[in-house]
């Protein structure tokens, strides 16, 4: 986990309950700790919501029905490797407030990207979304946090077969783009890699498989893929290069580095990968710029 990330030493729960009482239905004691059951949406979904209120300094905070949850500290650490990236630009030192404007893609209703870069660091976002109940609740989310209404816009893409196109207005400059893409490839490929996740937290083959941290079609999977949405990004990105400074990606699966790498080294593109790791998991962030 990244050095800055608030929740490198664990959870305090005690704090946590404090801050979302809601929390104590779904806390569970163990003989050394209270946690909760990972495997189930709705106590995933509340200790995501205590994070954010205890430390993030929230008020409110709400998702569309079924819609995908957010692991508050993965997506902390991708800030904090995104203010890596730009210090390096700046001797070091990270850039901070207004004159940082961020370009979250697929932002969803939980807007996770927007409200942890303007906590950490004041950063201006702009937020963009396919779907009009996830872009009206991450609405309200701004709406019930006032002082985010001068540090978050959000943009409507009516077009499902772009990501750039129609977003990006012509006096727009972006320091940073941010990505966390659909992984699958179609519902069956979700269903079935779901399953062996959600077996492996349960250690049971009987139980119905439950998809702890929810998703909405479009948040989850898509045409081709994460390497397929990330080639789309990489050639959009081509058509938008005056007015971007670093474009970034998650990548779920290393086997699709090798290619995408391939299509930027072959245009030309700067390239960086960053490892982000925590626990057992680990991810890279793929980073580029043009010029």
């Amino acid at each position: 986990m990244h050095p800055r990330n608030k929740h490198l030493r664990g959870y305090n729960m005690q704090k946590l309950k404090a801050a979302n009482p809601e929390l104590q239905t779904y806390i569970i004691r163990t003989e050394s700790r209270e946690t909760i059951d990972f495997s189930d949406p709705k106590a995933v979904f509340e200790l995501n919501k205590a994070l954010l209120f205890a430390d993030y300094k929230l008020k409110y905070w709400q998702l569309t029905p079924n819609s995908l949850c957010p692991a508050v500290p993965g997506r902390a650490d991708y800030i904090h490797h995104v203010a890596d990236l730009l210090a390096a630009e700046q001797q070091g030192h990270i850039p901070k407030g207004n004159k940082v404007t961020v370009l979250d893609i697929g932002t969803g209703s939980s807007l996770i990207y927007p409200l942890l870069g303007t906590q950490e660091y004041e950063w201006k976002f702009v937020g963009t979304e396919i779907d009009r109940h996830s872009l009206r609740q991450a609405e309200l989310n701004i709406q019930h946090n006032p002082w985010l209404k001068k540090k978050i816009e959000l943009r409507f893409q009516p077009d499902r077969t772009k990501i750039l196109e129609n977003i990006i207005h012509q006096k727009d400059h972006f320091d940073v783009v941010i990505c966390n893409p659909p992984f699958f490839k179609s519902r069956e490929d979700n269903w079935t890699k779901s399953t062996k996740k959600f077996q492996n937290l349960k250690k049971a083959t009987t139980a119905p498989t439950v998809q702890n941290f929810a998703g909405h079609p479009n948040e989850l999977w898509c045409p081709g893929g994460e390497k397929a949405f990330i080639t789309s990004l990489i050639y959009e990105s081509q058509k938008f290069k005056d007015q971007l400074n670093w474009i970034t990606s998650l990548v779920s699966d290393k086997a699709h580095l090798k290619p995408l790498i391939a299509v930027l080294e072959y245009h030309k593109a700067h390239v960086e990968i960053i490892p982000v790791e925590q626990g057992q998991k680990k991810m890279r962030i793929l980073a580029w710029k043009w010029g």
